[in-house]
């Protein structure tokens, strides 16, 4: 009896056992499963535009100024006689050479001047050499006691005045020959004319306005910083700008001159910066608006909407090995003009950081950047295509 009742005592522990694993088997597959559908499921996909590399760049802050670009060689031409004027040459927008003839002035009375004048030069010289040979003459005669020792100095008071009518002679003559050359306007160096005041046949006085020629190749920046910014202005210190004539573009120039006061009004101070132009493309008075890049750093730089400084600590949603992970990041100096920022620590050149509604992606999600060529329309069907016959599958 005792043997028979421990037999299946004995046959139901493998029995127990065998299903004791089955279970965890059973469980153990569910897990499996499980875990391969976590692994499997599909990545974020962002675009190209979600995405910055950060990169090595220079970083500049400073005082704003505003103010305008003007020519740095600028002549104001203007008439020196009376008279008519002939004829203009050139229109506003003409390059010229230096010396290049830009108007004419009627010159007839001042010819006659000139030949008159030299008319009277010719006569004084011979006056005044006749003046010469007598003053020899009475001298040799004085000295043998012939004539009288006034009759001496008569005759050099007859020389010096004959003298005196033949410098005054050519004196006129000189005028007379200026004169006549400011007849011709010419221009005084190489440029652009910018302005005609005259044209042909107006009648002009001293002073009358003809001609404005400017220097394209050489322009500078007259412009304003606030008066609390006057500690960053060095002379040297390079300075960038906008122009409101050339849209997405920034210019540089470098300060020459800084202003020793500052304006009563609007309490700035006016610097002078010197603006390189050797192709010509800028024109003076437009206006300007920038700052002096008083620091200059060559540095890792990020746009500032990269970084959350909401937090305690600013911080970039980085995206390593096709996973989100967050950084903190040390900031440095800021760009305003381009948006930019230095990242001190926390990154590397090269590192690929979240931009735009990316940046909600969550840590650890995985993240798969799209191609360009991706984002491109299917090419069409064929147009001698025929539609399947074959319903959709329910």
């Amino acid at each position: 009896m005792i043997a028979v009742s421990l037999r299946p005592a004995r046959l139901a522990r493998p029995a127990l056992l065998f299903v004791s694993l089955a279970a965890l088997a059973a469980c153990g597959g569910r897990e499996a499963t499980a875990s391969d559908g976590a692994a499997e499921a599909p990545a974020v996909v962002i675009g190209p535009e979600n995405i910055v590399l950060a990169a090595r760049d220079s970083v500049r802050t400073g005082p704003t100024l505003t103010g305008a670009l003007v020519p740095a060689r600028e002549a104001r031409l203007r008439a020196e006689l009376s008279g008519r004027v002939v004829a203009t040459l050139v229109e506003p927008g003409t390059t010229v050479a230096a010396g290049t003839v830009l108007a004419r002035i009627d010159d007839a009375s001042l010819q006659d001047d000139l030949l008159s004048a030299r008319t009277a030069v010719t006569s004084a010289a011979l006056a005044a050499e006749q003046a010469t040979r007598e003053l020899e003459r009475a001298r040799t005669l004085g000295q043998a006691g012939a004539i009288a020792t006034r009759d001496v100095e008569a005759a050099e008071r007859a020389q010096l005045q004959a003298q005196a009518q033949l410098d005054a002679a050519k004196a006129r003559q000189a005028s007379s020959a200026k004169s006549l050359g400011n007849t011709v306007v010419r221009a005084p160096f190489a440029g652009v004319v910018s302005e005609r005041a005259v044209s042909a046949g107006d009648v002009v006085s001293p002073g009358t306005a003809l001609f404005t020629i400017v220097d394209p190749r050489s322009l500078r920046l007259e412009a304003q910083v606030p008066a609390d910014a006057v500690s960053a202005l060095r002379v040297g210190v390079p300075v960038s700008f906008a122009l409101n004539g050339y849209p997405d573009r920034t210019f540089e120039g470098r300060i020459t001159r800084i202003s020793p006061v500052a304006d009563a009004v609007t309490r700035q101070v006016g610097i002078i910066a010197e603006v390189p132009n050797r192709d010509g493309r800028l024109v003076g008075g437009l206006f300007a608006e920038g700052r002096v890049a008083s620091d200059v750093r060559d540095a890792i730089v990020l746009p500032e909407v990269a970084v959350d400084q909401r937090g305690p600590s600013p911080t970039v949603m980085r995206l390593s090995n096709g996973r989100v992970e967050a950084v903190d990041v040390a900031l440095g100096l800021r760009d305003p003009a381009r948006e930019r920022i230095e990242i001190v620590s926390g990154l590397a050149a090269g590192d690929t950081v979240l931009l735009g509604g990316a940046r909600g992606i969550s840590v650890g999600t995985a993240v798969t950047v799209r191609a360009v060529t991706d984002a491109s329309p299917p090419p069409p069907a064929p147009a001698n295509s025929t539609p399947s016959s074959t319903p959709p599958a329910n």
